[in-house]
């Protein structure tokens, strides 16, 4: 048990810690765009199961791979909070609650829309791309597919996952992820399935570009955080709240030990000689 204890700790203990500071600290309102998202999303379900709310929706937020590539850049931001109406859309409010809410208090509200619409874009461009190759290879699409509608936030939820597991080096829980998505293409070779996959791609190469940043930042130069910090409050001191005062290098000056001061005697070249008078 101690073992599976310890395991669990090394995979998922700074990705815990992240998130239980900055809990801590706001509760509910550190995730703004977490609580907007389930927001918009449930409106939209509730739009589009209406006779009046269909079409509007549809013309909004949904996604097709035979859409004009304008047309289809420009819905694809709301295409994300549109839940797909073959799925139940509890399904798609726990995962925008669970994995946005916990990138948001890891990555900052903005860093984590930018991974969901960079994975949510790359599953619409590989289905235009996927059609055009035909079904003859691995990487094809039916010409079917072309008129699916493509909404939902998997794509992104996954990508996200991805992310925090490699940020935070949870790396086997980001493996497992992948090789899920991977046994559900194995298993049902569909849309979804592949555009799973080049959401992953996509998000791989933003970790390769972030990693690449990061050498060449150097290791005295600590990543910054989602509000401009160092990514924990673990580093007393910055604010004043530590132990000592630190330059602007953020090293201890070095002090000296203080002595007290004594009241010295006066010797006896410095008495003072009183004359007498005659």
């Amino acid at each position: 048990m101690n073992a599976v204890a310890r395991r669990a700790r090394a995979e998922w203990g700074p990705l815990y810690e992240a998130v239980r500071v900055r809990w801590a600290g706001r509760r509910w309102r550190a995730l703004p765009m977490t609580l907007g998202a389930v927001c918009l999303t449930s409106l939209t379900q509730i739009v589009q199961n209406r006779s009046w709310g269909y079409g509007p929706v549809q013309t909004l937020g949904a996604v097709r791979a035979d859409d004009p590539l304008g047309l289809a850049l420009l819905r694809t931001p709301l295409s994300l909070f549109v839940p797909a109406l073959d799925l139940p859309v509890w399904g798609a409010l726990a995962q925008i609650l669970l994995v946005f809410g916990v990138a948001e208090l890891c990555l900052g509200w903005w860093r984590t829309l930018v991974i969901a619409y960079a994975a949510t874009l790359a599953g619409t461009l590989y289905a235009r791309v996927g059609v055009a190759l035909g079904p003859g290879g691995p990487l094809g699409l039916p010409a079917a597919d072309a008129r699916i509608v493509d909404t939902g936030p998997s794509a992104a939820v996954v990508g996200l996952a991805v992310f925090l597991g490699w940020r935070y080096r949870a790396y086997v829980t980001a493996g497992a992820v992948i090789v899920a998505m991977v046994v559900e293409v194995l298993l049902k070779d569909n849309l979804a399935g592949k555009e799973h996959l080049a959401a992953i791609a996509a998000v791989l190469v933003l970790c390769a570009v972030a990693e690449a940043r990061g050498r060449r930042r150097g290791p005295g130069r600590p990543a910054r955080g989602p509000r401009g910090g160092t990514g924990t409050r673990g580093r007393r001191g910055a604010r004043g709240g530590g132990s000592g005062a630190r330059t602007r290098h953020g090293t201890r000056p070095a002090t000296k030990p203080r002595s007290r001061r004594t009241a010295h005697a006066p010797g006896p070249d410095r008495i003072p000689q009183l004359r007498s008078s005659d």
